[in-house]
């Protein structure tokens, strides 16, 4: 039987740590942002989602005989396009690229080689940020940087229709991973009454459009969080789980 566990740093001592701060431990790293998300979902659902990705992938890695320790997230991001609505806290990409670098020096220092960035938060300019920091880190430290990108196509054609079309912000999609891991912090009978709105948030961007109001979303919200399920959301975390996995597997020389 495998010995292999799924460390919550945070909830752990130093002493404790210090048991699984080692160069075979994969370390994931959830990021994410504080913005709107419509007026049914949280305003740290990208957190939230990243969070459930790391740990359902940890246990994952753990059956394979992988260790790996879940720190605590990074919720804050580059945030533009919801700037406008209360509560969304941006930060500029020097300081997601400066923090980035920071906590993955930090984890060399203590032993760790293999950082994976869990992530949710898909404004470009923060996705932009993450792929240049890690190749920067990569560089600097030599270390395994890991960002399983599920805006890349080889992963997005294994995501639902309505990530595809790019029409998923508070939509079906995300709603549907909230209702599967924390379904007390949706406005139910609220996400029920929203109106669908298939409006290609990818699309509007591409066309240089800057804000969710802009791109017509009043309610910061796209897609159709009407139709949203927790049934769909585990089914989604399977695949963004099987994502996250196969990267890690892959960076060691082995498939899933």
């Amino acid at each position: 039987m495998s010995n292999a566990s799924v460390y919550m740093l945070g909830t752990r001592t130093w002493s404790e740590a210090a048991e699984v701060m080692n160069a075979d431990t994969v370390a994931l790293l959830p990021l994410g942002s504080t913005e709107a998300h419509g007026p049914h979902l949280p305003l740290s659902t990208d957190v939230l989602i990243s969070e459930g990705m790391a740990r359902r992938a940890g246990e994952r890695l753990a059956s394979m005989g992988i260790s790996s320790v879940i720190l605590p997230a990074l919720p804050y991001g580059v945030t533009e396009y919801a700037a406008t609505f209360p509560g969304t806290i941006g930060i500029a990409p020097a300081t997601l690229a400066a923090m980035l670098e920071d906590i993955a020096a930090s984890l060399h220092r203590q032993g760790i080689r293999t950082l994976c960035l869990v992530n949710s938060h898909l404004e470009p300019g923060h996705i932009a940020v993450i792929r240049q920091a890690t190749a920067g880190i990569a560089r600097t430290l030599g270390m395994s940087i890991l960002f399983p990108d599920k805006t890349r196509r080889r992963w997005v054609q294994t995501l639902p229709l309505e990530f595809q079309e790019g029409a998923c912000h508070a939509g079906c999609y995300e709603t549907s991973l909230v209702l599967a891991d924390q379904p007390e912090l949706v406005h139910d009978e609220l996400r029920r009454t929203l109106e669908p709105l298939p409006i290609n948030l990818t699309q509007a961007m591409l066309a240089g459009i800057t804000t969710f109001v802009d791109a017509g979303a009043s309610k910061a919200y796209f897609g159709t969080p009407s139709a949203a399920t927790a049934e769909e959301g585990e089914a989604i975390y399977e695949r963004l789980t099987e994502m996250i996995v196969t990267t890690v597997l892959e960076a060691r020389g082995a498939s899933s």
